[in-house]
């Protein structure tokens, strides 16, 4: 190889990528145009084949050391430039995508609730005309333990608080989950977990009103419930929507209105997952403390289901205003 015609042909692109990254080194990856962006990318490539021939063929430490940083300084602000807007894309998601999903989506998460606490409506009125129908819905055991000891039965997490919050936000993405992946039985399964759930809670808040034991048991709900509940709705009204893409797809095809709804769906479940996972470290750890009183518990519900509904409420302009 004639090492003098191989670098003065090859120089150009070193000095050109040079150039970019000088730039956007200077004024970020923002001030490259979408062509120059591209040039970064192959000149990258380009250069590190030149990194790797230069070694090959001992053309010289100093050219090898230039041609290292280089392709090091390239890499840098490739991969990491692209972490940092990856980082960026989630920040923005969860500053306004998220609310901004939320609201494009709320008739959904609407019925999901209605149907959610109709179903609770419905137990709890059954609950009370026949004791029978408590026995269907709420496993013995806890009736028993309600019944016969006068006593909730939070108190066993007391202890176990890490193994408990783990368990428990396990569950509850597993129900979220089941509540967005059952769309693709045209919203069937969804309804069903919707009012599967609603029947339990009703049923069991029939039982504790029973023996005395409702304000305890609401006090432990409060907490977690603030954030668990609307989750879990907001599943379900993922869920509802790839039904709707299924059975009405309206001015799309039916393959295009599932992408479509698929996608602000999967725009749910991802905001969805950190609210269950604090909800279970608060489940785990702070609703079934003895130790913080009850009335401390309701406050505490109260005000994160205001900031809740205060951040879902955003919207971009409130940022303007500011």
């Amino acid at each position: 190889m004639n090492i003098q015609r191989w670098i003065a042909r090859r120089e150009p692109n070193w000095k050109r990528l040079d150039a970019l990254l000088r730039q956007v080194e200077k004024k970020g990856i923002a001030s490259l145009q979408a062509s120059e962006i591209g040039d970064l990318a192959s000149l990258y490539r380009s250069v590190a084949a030149d990194l790797a021939r230069a070694k090959t063929n001992n053309v010289g430490n100093i050219l090898v050391q230039d041609l290292q940083k280089l392709t090091s300084r390239a890499y840098n602000q490739i991969y990491q430039g692209s972490r940092r807007q990856e980082w960026e894309a989630v920040r923005e998601f969860v500053r306004w995508g998220f609310p901004a999903v939320v609201q494009e989506t709320f008739g959904y998460t609407a019925v999901a609730t209605v149907i959610f606490f109709l179903a609770g409506l419905i137990a709890w009125w059954f609950a009370w005309q026949d004791p029978v129908f408590l026995s269907l819905v709420v496993p013995e055991k806890l009736i028993s333990q309600v019944r016969d000891r006068q006593e909730l039965w939070m108190g066993s997490i007391v202890g176990i608080e890490p193994l408990a919050s783990s368990s428990i936000m396990i569950n509850n993405i597993s129900v979220s989950f089941g509540a967005v992946g059952g769309g693709i039985t045209a919203g069937a399964y969804t309804i069903f977990l919707m009012a599967f759930n609603g029947l339990h809670i009703g049923a069991i808040a029939a039982l504790v009103a029973q023996h005395n034991l409702a304000y305890p048991f609401w006090a432990f709900v409060f907490p977690h419930g603030s954030l668990e509940l609307p989750a879990i709705f907001l599943a379900g009204g993922a869920g509802l929507l790839i039904g709707r893409a299924i059975l009405f797809p309206g001015k799309y095809r039916r393959a295009d209105a599932l992408k479509v709804y698929s996608l602000q769906a999967a725009q749910l479940l991802f905001g969805i997952v950190p609210m269950l996972i604090i909800a279970g470290t608060i489940e785990g750890f702070f609703s079934p403390s003895p130790v913080v009183p009850s009335a401390i518990k309701y406050v505490t519900g109260i005000v994160l289901f205001t900031l809740l509904v205060i951040y879902c409420s955003r919207k971009p302009f409130d940022n303007i205003q500011a």
